[in-house]
């Protein structure tokens, strides 16, 4: 249950996600329905001509136009502060049933003006087929992309790796001990730096942006596909602490922890880094974490 209050991974609710949903919805869902015809008392899908094709193609426009503006509306809802788990199945699942009544309601109408020809069926036993075809036709569509999406996105890792008992042929200095790495799907190195040079990690959509101080001491930023999420587990124990939806800071790197009219926010020690803020929800954390090192 507690997965279910989890912050749902940003990254299935990208703009490339979506458009892949609905676009992979709508074909799965005539595919289905064309395929229920022959075998179903209550499918009435109709291509080719005359009053069932004008029919089906209206209803299929009006579906289609309503998953799409609940789509959009979940995209402008990406950066609320909290949108959990089971809020995704809340939203999906309201889909699915907005669609079932719909189905129904032009399958009443669609009969009592003669469009459709259905056999004698109870109302009950027509609105429990609307809400299987809405289940399947959506449901499995939904649950597949989705899927699709948290395979690609375990491609990348980032972590922090120990070098403490590695057998080298020079002697490693403590600052090398441990150093944040970054490998790419194949299990390739691509990045690796000093804790004490990063100073924090921002969100952008599906890829977060490393800062950090390069080997002259100039501030600059990586970009690599990966979720805040991972990030924040991979170092739950290190000194990046997540204080905000965007943002994990290098605790390190904290100069200044300051109370504003908003909540609080952070200066790193850097005058070149923005002033992070921190957000009610992970307020608690950083200041028990500040606390313990001053």
């Amino acid at each position: 249950m507690r997965a279910l209050k989890d912050q749902l991974p940003r990254f299935l609710l990208g703009k490339h996600q979506l458009i892949m949903t609905v676009t992979f919805a709508a074909f799965f869902s005539l595919v289905f329905l064309l395929v229920c015809i022959p075998v179903s008392h209550s499918a009435w899908f109709e291509l080719g001509r005359g009053e069932a094709f004008a029919f089906t193609v209206i209803f299929y426009l009006i579906a289609f136009a309503i998953i799409v503006l609940s789509k959009v509306l979940m995209y402008v809802q990406r950066n609320a502060e909290n949108f959990p788990v089971y809020r995704y199945y809340l939203w999906n699942i309201s889909e699915i049933l907005i669609i079932a009544l719909l189905y129904f309601f032009f399958t009443i109408e669609g009969d009592r003006f003669g469009i459709i020809h259905l056999d004698n069926i109870a109302p009950w036993r027509l609105c429990l087929a609307s809400v299987i075809y809405a289940s399947i036709s959506l449901g499995v569509p939904y649950a597949l992309v989705a899927q699709y999406f948290m395979i690609e996105e375990k491609d990348n890792t980032i972590r922090l790796m120990n070098y403490d008992n590695v057998v080298s042929d020079v002697p490693l200095t403590p600052s090398e001990e441990r150093r944040i790495t970054l490998f790419d799907n194949s299990g390739v190195l691509k990045f690796s730096i000093n804790p004490e040079n990063l100073f924090f990690i921002e969100s952008d959509d599906n890829y977060i942006q490393v800062w950090y101080t390069d080997v002259s001491g100039d501030l600059k930023k990586y970009m690599l596909r990966c979720r805040l999420k991972t990030v924040e587990d991979s170092f739950a124990d290190s000194d990046l602490v997540r204080c905000h939806r965007k943002y994990i800071i290098n605790m390190r790197k904290v100069r200044v922890l300051s109370s504003e009219k908003d909540g609080y926010a952070i200066e790193l020690d850097s005058d070149a880094t923005p002033r992070i803020p921190v957000s009610k929800t992970y307020e608690k954390a950083v200041l028990s974490r500040f606390n313990s090192r001053t």
